[in-house]
């Protein structure tokens, strides 16, 4: 399922290749995400224009709406979506800890109000299962319980052993025969000996790949980088390993050279939505003042359809009348962005000058703010 091809010779960064039911990913990759079924603003089409390997959906949100029973009839999210490359599920968790009206939390499941209409559910670690079995997704998150920095270490503590019970009652639920891979989710908040342990008890388990859960909650960036450095070092180097929810490049390129292989993000569409652009040369707001009279693209380093076409001016025209295409083009900017910054990452890792390369992108990237 997963091939490690090759390790970087000035850092901890690695390519690989990972298989799936809609194809093969190759590693460190990014994963738009299409939390609805769609990543906001970019079509299909242009996301394999972009060079999209793997989108991000979320089970949460599709159960509520449009509900399982359209997705089922439609054939799975892949038809249902028109997207015919790999597609990886995120459980839900974090949307029930943090979108949910209510909730109670207990080792059986969680109960919840829906954030929509406010109606009462109950997942179990079994159900979670059960539904991404019906979305026939490629990758499946198991339900796992995340808690907010700062917290107490008691607090880490029984959320982690409780996302170690529903791992396990998770891989118990899998399907004979099915072609779906199963990751483990690694907890602990910022307490390295629970993420120790949490790691160590997962790979015990043997799961398809691994992930580390639970950052980007809050933590300053130095607590953040510790935990992904330590958490990856303990991981199996022969499975995937995926770093949920992170986050800005930098942040992307820093856990590439602690060896992390995979990565999602609301940002570039959340960002590109607003205006923000991310650049060789930094980020930059196109819809303020300064770029009136920019007749200049977006990035000159960047061969996106946005930058290949329309300038700066623009762009701000479009975002200052309110016009959707501008948070279009913008969106799909950003979207490329980070693919293209994946896909220079690969060549850097292939050509043992990891360090460099991120040396250098960051050098001018931090320069240009």
């Amino acid at each position: 399922m997963f091939t490690l091809k090759h390790k970087d010779k000035s850092s901890k960064a690695r390519l690989g290749n990972l298989s799936t039911a809609h194809g093969s990913i190759d590693t460190p990759c990014f994963m738009p995400v299409g939390t609805q079924g769609t990543v906001k603003a970019v079509s299909p089409q242009e996301l394999i224009e972009c060079a999209a390997q793997i989108i991000l959906s979320n089970a949460y949100h599709l159960f509520l709406r449009p509900g399982m029973e359209v997705i089922r009839a439609a054939g799975g999210l892949h038809k249902f979506m028109s997207w015919d490359r790999p597609i990886l599920t995120d459980s839900g968790g974090y949307q029930i800890f943090s979108l949910a009206l209510l909730r109670k939390i207990t080792d059986r499941g969680v109960e919840f109000q829906s954030h929509i209409d406010g109606l009462k559910h109950f997942f179990t670690p079994e159900d979670v299962i059960g539904i991404q079995n019906d979305l026939g997704s490629d990758i499946m998150m198991p339900l796992d319980e995340c808690v907010h920095y700062p917290c107490s270490r008691d607090q880490a503590e029984v959320a982690m052993r409780r996302t170690l019970d529903w791992a396990k009652r998770s891989k118990k639920a899998m399907t004979e025969g099915r072609e779906q891979l199963l990751f483990g989710i690694v907890q602990g908040a910022t307490y390295e000996d629970l993420r120790k342990d949490c790691a160590n008890s997962l790979k015990d388990m043997e799961f398809d790949g691994y992930s580390i859960g639970g950052v980007s909650v809050g933590e300053p960036g130095n607590l953040r980088y510790n935990i992904v450095n330590l958490t990856a070092d303990i991981l199996p180097a022969d499975k995937p390993r995926y770093l949920m929810g992170v986050g800005l490049p930098q942040d992307i390129l820093e856990a590439i050279g602690s060896g992390v292989d995979m990565f999602d993000c609301v940002v570039p569409t959340r960002y590109g939505r607003n205006g923000t652009a991310f650049t060789s040369l930094g980020k930059i707001t196109v819809r303020n003042s300064p770029f009136a009279k920019d007749f200049g693209p977006l990035d000159p380093a960047c061969a996106c359809y946005a930058c290949k076409n329309f300038s700066r001016a623009y762009l701000r025209h479009l975002f200052n009348t309110s016009e959707i295409l501008g948070a279009r083009l913008v969106s799909l900017h950003n979207v490329y962005f980070y693919l293209e910054l994946m896909r220079q990452a690969q060549d850097a890792i292939a050509k043992d000058r990891f360090a460099e390369f991120k040396k250098d992108f960051l050098g001018k990237y931090n320069n240009g703010k």
